[in-house]
């Protein structure tokens, strides 16, 4: 027997927890534009069951390897029916040849090249003393990679914290 009760608004660390994020990652990702704002700032802001079902629905497209900026276009293009399917969906990351569609209508941008043939990259320090580097010219995938990489170390730092 289910004793949980249902809920539909839920404090920042409720949320948080229901999600499996930190509250740390629910206030990144509506300052990214991919969760809307709580309609209410202040110590009685509360999220509503939207808020939750994007939750659930980003978790199952980082478990697909997607970077946010793509995940931010599936979530605009889905419905809110869609979107609760894919919330409801299997989390578990998949791995293999299985890739997500490329978007449509949008060419890739070829890599930016310094005068001497190099890529250029992206420096991000995860921790003091570790930085991940990713080059413009690096694949999708491990774009994505690179990006769970730093939402994982993200969540870590929060749950660390006193």
């Amino acid at each position: 027997m289910n004793t949980r009760k249902t809920q539909s608004e839920w404090k920042l660390a409720e949320l948080a927890e229901e999600a499996g994020v930190s509250p740390r990652t629910v206030r990144y990702y509506v300052q990214r534009g991919l969760l809307p704002a709580p309609p209410f700032k202040g110590p009685d802001t509360v999220y509503g069951e939207e808020h939750l079902i994007r939750l659930k629905a980003i978790r199952v497209l980082q478990a697909r390897f997607l970077p946010l900026d793509a995940i931010q276009a599936e979530l605009l293009r889905l419905t809110p029916d869609e979107l609760r399917k894919l919330a409801e969906s299997d989390p578990t990351p998949t791995y293999g040849p299985a890739t997500p569609p490329a978007p449509q209508n949008v060419a890739p941008a070829p890599p930016v090249r310094r005068p001497n043939g190099a890529s250029n990259y992206q420096r991000w320090e995860l921790a003091p003393g570790l930085e991940l580097h990713v080059s413009d010219s690096a694949e999708a995938k491990t774009r994505a990679l690179a990006e769970r990489v730093r939402a994982l170390i993200e969540e870590f730092q929060d749950k660390e914290k006193p």
